[in-house]
């Protein structure tokens, strides 16, 4: 396929999300070190595009390293404590100098429509105030953070009005008291508060690495809350991307539905994450009261009440307990109040890195949740665990669903040998495969 397909291609699958996210609010946080990478131009021809698609953006601005510069240009020290910047008076004026010239740098950049760019014809209107309130943090444990404060509250009325009248809005790092103080907060902060008090759709933030990585180095494409507690509480991430991925849960368990962790260094990650089903970083979920989890033998008999009536109709092929029980770690199930509500199996051919994606099945009491898109992920990241490069399938009811995720028809030659002389004829099913 040519680049030009390829192109033509993406775009039409891209279309769902772009409906699915058009009049929705994204609060994404911008650090000050995203500024300084070779991709900065790219992230705001992303901005631009968000726009254009009709996303309500909130953008928060971080200013860390420029502030960084500004006092060690005085000799001024920097100390932190419990995660926090302490700001004594008289350093205040540096950060807030600091801070200007990021929202300076921000606006000017989100300003331009020079026609031999992305930005050509692009007519953004970015607003920023004083629309965050803010508290002092005091003494705490016998320090005095000075300056340094936390959000008291987001002004959501002025912010909505700003959004409804197609203005992006800039929230900066700092914060103003009813009494006409000034307040250095923390930019995870003010984004955590603007997604969850504006009910966003989805927090943002641009970290230096992609996003969470296992053990193994494979990037977790999505992260259930636990999972991620998990990590936070292994303490093997660099600074930033703790306090990214911490940000992360705390907005998600606040009831903002989805929240992502992007690299600032990958040409296009916003857009491959939001417009693409592979992504690009990191996706955080709330945990569940739904577990998607590897089966163990206990489940098989809620996989037999579950599978029954499918192969009843012909939609899957019958197995009995005694081949469920012998190939239960082929399957994950995701389990709901002790019940089994849906399953799926890999079956793997490790010569041609190839696997069966089989029996996925979801209860009919709860079909409608995406319980499918999350078995065939989790389908998909075990044959990554496996290093499969192909997942197919044999299906004769439901070839569309499996077109619409990316899966295209095949030929039975394309089969593993084994797999091909295994072949129902009489069943005569469809078959479709996907690169992984």
């Amino acid at each position: 396929m040519s680049d030009q397909l390829k192109y033509v291609d993406w775009f039409r699958h891209s279309s769902p999300y772009i409906n699915a996210h058009r009049g929705k609010t994204f609060v994404i946080l911008i650090p000050g070190e995203a500024l300084e990478s070779a991709y900065f131009s790219g992230i705001i021809h992303d901005l631009t595009l968000l726009d254009s698609l009709g996303i309500q953006l909130v953008l928060v601005q971080g200013a860390r390293p420029q502030i960084d510069k500004m006092l060690a240009s005085r000799e001024h020290p920097s100390t932190f404590e419990a995660g926090y910047r302490i700001t004594p008076q008289d350093q205040l004026m540096d950060i807030i100098q600091a801070s200007a010239a990021v929202r300076v740098q921000l606006e000017a950049q989100l300003s331009m429509g020079l026609s031999n760019t992305p930005m050509a014809g692009a007519r953004l209107k970015v607003c920023s105030g004083n629309y965050v309130i803010a508290r002092p943090l005091g003494v705490v444990n016998g320090i005095d953070y000075g300056h340094s404060g936390e959000v008291r509250r987001i002004d959501s009325d002025a912010i909505f009005r700003l959004l409804e009248d197609d203005n992006m809005v800039l929230l900066p790092h700092l914060g103003f008291s009813p009494t006409g103080e000034v307040f250095n907060l923390k930019g995870e902060e003010v984004a955590i508060q603007a997604a969850v008090q504006l009910k966003a759709d989805k927090l943002i933030i641009f970290t230096e690495e992609e996003g969470i990585f296992d053990q193994s180095g494979e990037l977790y494409s999505e992260l259930l809350t636990h999972d991620a507690d998990i990590i936070l509480n292994g303490k093997t991430l660099n600074k930033i991307t703790h306090a990214a991925l911490e940000a992360c849960v705390s907005a998600v368990r606040q009831h903002v539905p989805r929240a992502h962790i992007i690299s600032f260094n990958e040409n296009g990650g916003l857009i491959q994450e939001l417009f693409s089903r592979e992504g690009a970083g990191t996706m955080i979920d709330e945990d569940s009261y739904e577990q998607l989890r590897p089966a163990h033998i206990d489940d098989v008999g809620g996989m037999m009440a579950l599978l029954a009536p499918l192969e009843e109709k012909g939609v899957l092929v019958r197995r009995s307990r005694e081949l469920l029980e012998n190939e239960v770690d082929r399957f994950i199930v995701i389990e709901r109040d002790g019940a089994i509500v849906a399953c799926a199996a890999i079956y793997p051919f490790e010569q041609e890195h190839s696997g069966e994606l089989a029996c996925l099945a979801v209860s009919p009491d709860y079909r409608g949740s995406n319980r499918g898109d999350r078995l065939l992920k989790g389908i998909e990241q075990a044959a990554k665990n496996l290093h499969l490069e192909t997942v197919f399938l044999l299906t004769t009811r439901t070839a569309h669903w499996f077109i619409e995720r990316g899966f295209s028809e095949t030929s039975l030659s394309s089969l593993p040998a084994k797999k091909q002389a295994l072949y129902n004829y009489q069943r005569n099913s469809k078959i479709f495969s996907k690169q992984l």
